[in-house]
């Protein structure tokens, strides 16, 4: 089966009230280098990717998601991908076009079926990065972005029809059912996936670090310095990876992992995980019991950002 036209996760963009102490956050805590800052925007890579920038803040009266932003191949594959989405009446916020962020590169940005919007950008010169050294706990990329829908099934269909995502596997509750899906554009088990939800909204971000020992070290700074702690760590059996949950400083929940599956594109059948099951939702069984509490936190709140293009 033919892959999808876009490559890969490249950043999410978020914003908030409390820009300076998420900066702070997600630059001396968290373990992000700045790249760039301009007009109160501030750019933050991980040491160990090859990307401009992962995550991008920005100062705005209500909390929201600015956009998710993936890689294409080719301006080319650019051209048509817009092109077909605004064929099958997806709404377009721009049409495709040099980009003015850090590593320019070239566009376009769509909203999804929820109102979130997305950027598919090629041509984005890449930056000087390294070897995560052993016991460096730092992220050596994004891996992966979790997001919530209260409608979540139109919005896996939605990824796989318009984006040509492919489900790699799914979680249940038992008989209370599905509520959460996980997606791929690469190799990787997933670089998205969809949760259930009361209402759209950020579920999490993920940060993939050199090994075992960095996640634990990583896990164990974030505890020491009193980030409050959501979940984990632990062993999640969908994806095969590792998981330590905390909150940035406006309610975002965050992850460290490691590990994360390949998965063989065409060969590959999904799974459907019952995390009733105690090694379903941990391997390990060291992680805190998932209940209200970790669930409430992965809701977030409601996303002020849905059929709302950013500012930039």
């Amino acid at each position: 089966m033919t892959k999808p036209l876009i490559t890969h996760l490249r950043h999410v963009a978020i914003a908030a009230p409390d820009l300076d102490r998420q900066l702070a956050f997600y630059r001396d805590l968290w373990g992000l280098t700045p790249v760039e800052s301009e007009t109160g925007v501030h750019f933050l890579a991980a040491e160990g990717s090859p990307e401009q920038y992962i995550v991008r803040l920005r100062k705005d009266d209500q909390k929201r998601l600015d956009l998710v932003s993936f890689g294409a191949a080719s301006a080319a594959d650019v051209d048509t991908l817009a092109a077909r989405l605004a064929q099958q009446g997806v709404r377009i916020v721009h049409e495709p076009r040099k980009l003015g962020t850090p590593g320019a590169g070239y566009g376009f940005r769509f909203f999804d079926g929820d109102g979130r919007v997305v950027e598919v950008s090629s041509d984005v010169a890449t930056r000087s990065f390294r070897t995560i050294e052993a016991r460096e706990s730092i992220p050596v990329r994004l891996s992966h972005f979790v997001v919530n829908s209260d409608n979540p099934e139109a919005t896996v269909d939605w990824y796989v029809k318009h984006l040509g995502f492919k489900l790699s596997d799914t979680l249940c509750l038992g008989a209370r059912g599905d509520f959460m899906w996980f997606l791929r554009c690469n190799d990787w088990h997933h670089s998205f996936a969809v949760a259930r939800g009361p209402h759209v909204a950020v579920h999490h971000l993920s940060f993939e670090m050199r090994g075992i020992d960095e996640y634990l070290r990583g896990t164990g700074r974030m505890l020491r310095e009193g980030v409050q702690h959501i979940w984990g760590p632990g062993r999640h059996k969908a994806g095969d990876n590792t998981y330590s949950y905390f909150l940035d400083r406006v309610g975002n929940c965050v992850e460290y992992t490691t590990e994360l599956e390949t998965v063989d594109w065409d060969r590959h059948h999904p799974s459907v995980y019952d995390v009733t099951k105690p090694d379903f939702i941990d391997q390990w069984g060291t992680a805190n019991q998932m209940n209200e509490f970790v669930a409430k936190q992965q809701f977030n709140d409601p996303d002020h950002g849905v059929f709302v293009a950013p500012p930039l």
